[in-house]
């Protein structure tokens, strides 16, 4: 028996219910010592209603299906880690605002059609390198993200209250995101309105010849007669949510049987992923989400193999159904090049129905000489652009981008046309847990990345 039989022979002995996770070992998982306030927290949020529902995550599944055959293209991105504290309507805006401008600045390049897929509505919690971190000689529990601790070093302990208020915030964060996406605002007319007022450079200008683009076909299709008023697709947008499903007593009371299909669907998010950390084959998050129905993501770092994650494809996608895996790469500049190419040609030689998607972010973080953790906008371009360059030459689809982003003027990654330098990391370095783009970078990134994929669609 070979050992990828092994492993799913392993998760398949006992049949898979949404607590049979917790008779494996697990990694970077809170361990609450008030066992009876964890089980009273998980049955309240058993009782709440579900955040997403089963057809949503069903329709992403269908889309995400058509970008692993190269028919579109997954744009996900948001914030690293959510805040309780910096939550407010604004900000969900302006993220919202910076991934339509996005969006727009890609499907007008490469007339592809963009899947808007956001890291919000419940993001809150992060894996870390270390248990522990020490601060001026006195040693603390790792800030795990807001859904499991406190930044405040005297309430390190995780506490399970906490998941009630991720499970509200995301709640309100999926109300507004609703609005905006459904009530007006992303109506294409609505297209100058996107851009943020302090995005005046370059880049907000370019973005401002798009939107005049848009506006004068717009304004030629009304001439022909065209009812551009009553057009779902140029009204609104379809906008979907995703996070880490890290919290698996968070995720397994948001887990609900549809009623039409009786599959068991995760309803905390339409997308969930397992981290580079947590993806052990025969550990806890590959046996929850090998049983919910939801379009899965897995982070695969530079220490993967081909052998891995075909282990991997056969426990969470053993139908090697289109738009169910996405293969989220996280490897790194330097490394991409010399470590991606076998693990893709032992992948796409199996035959594998997989989304290749390039997360440019997690394997490009340095600590700066100031002390602040940042990344180079260039190391992210140059990632981004092995992706491409790789998949090209194996003759295979480059279908996503995951990017960690803010639609606020903030400091934290270095370079680009800004050039921020590590100096000026100080000036407005705002994130919860690692450095991101902010609103003029992601808008340089992705005129780079039209260019990119205007190529791929040509060839």
């Amino acid at each position: 028996m070979s050992s990828n039989q092994k492993s799913h022979q392993k998760h398949e002995e006992k049949k898979w219910n949404k607590a049979s996770w917790r008779t494996f070992p697990i990694k970077q998982h809170p361990t609450y010592k008030d066992s009876k306030a964890i089980e009273s927290v998980q049955k309240e949020l058993e009782s709440y209603p579900p955040l997403v529902f089963a057809k949503e995550a069903d329709s992403l599944k269908e889309k995400l299906a058509k970008a692993s055959k190269g028919q579109a293209f997954l744009l996900q991105g948001g914030d690293c880690a959510e805040s309780f504290s910096q939550f407010s309507a604004n900000g969900i805006r302006d993220m919202f605002k910076v991934i339509l401008q996005m969006s727009a600045i890609l499907t007008f390049a490469a007339s592809c059609p963009i899947i808007k897929v956001g890291r919000l509505a419940g993001q809150f919690a992060k894996p870390r390198s270390s248990d522990t971190e020490t601060i001026n000689g006195v040693s603390y529990p790792s800030y795990r993200g807001d859904l499991i601790n406190s930044q405040e070093l005297d309430k390190r302990e995780p506490d399970p209250a906490r998941l009630l208020k991720g499970y509200h915030q995301s709640a309100s964060t999926l109300n507004l995101l609703r609005a905006f996406s459904q009530g007006g605002f992303a109506n294409l007319e609505q297209v100058h309105s996107w851009n943020l007022s302090f995005v005046k450079d370059n880049f907000g200008k370019k973005y401002e010849k798009i939107a005049n683009d848009i506006a004068k076909s717009l304004a030629f299709m009304r001439a022909c007669g065209i009812d551009i008023a009553n057009s779902r697709q140029l009204k609104e947008v379809s906008f979907y949510t995703s996070h880490e499903a890290l919290v698996l007593n968070y995720e397994e009371a948001l887990t609900r049987q549809d009623s039409l299909s009786n599959q068991w669907y995760d309803c905390s998010a339409h997308f969930l992923w397992i981290g580079e950390r947590t993806r052990g084959i025969d550990e806890g998050h590959i046996e929850f989400l090998r049983g919910v129905k939801n379009p899965l993501g897995v982070k695969i770092g530079p220490n993967a193999s081909s052998s891995d994650v075909l282990r991997i494809c056969d426990i969470l996608n053993p139908q090697n159904e289109p738009g169910r895996l996405t293969l989220i790469v996280r490897m790194g500049a330097n490394v991409i090049g010399e470590k991606f190419p076998a693990l893709l040609r032992g992948v796409e030689a199996d035959g594998r129905a997989v989304l290749w998607s390039c997360d440019p972010m997690h394997g490009n973080t340095k600590v700066a000489s100031s002390g602040y953790k940042t990344r180079d906008f260039n190391d992210i371009v140059r990632e981004i652009e092995s992706f491409f360059d790789i998949h090209k030459a194996q003759g295979s689809i480059a279908g996503g981008i995951h990017l960690e982003m803010t639609g606020a003027n903030v400091t934290e990654c270095i370079g680009g046309t800004q050039e921020i330098n590590e100096e000026g990391l100080s000036k407005s370095y705002q994130t919860q847990c690692d450095p991101r783009l902010n609103a003029t970078q992601a808008l340089e990134l992705s005129f780079m990345l039209s260019e990119i994929l205007a190529k791929r669609d040509k060839n």
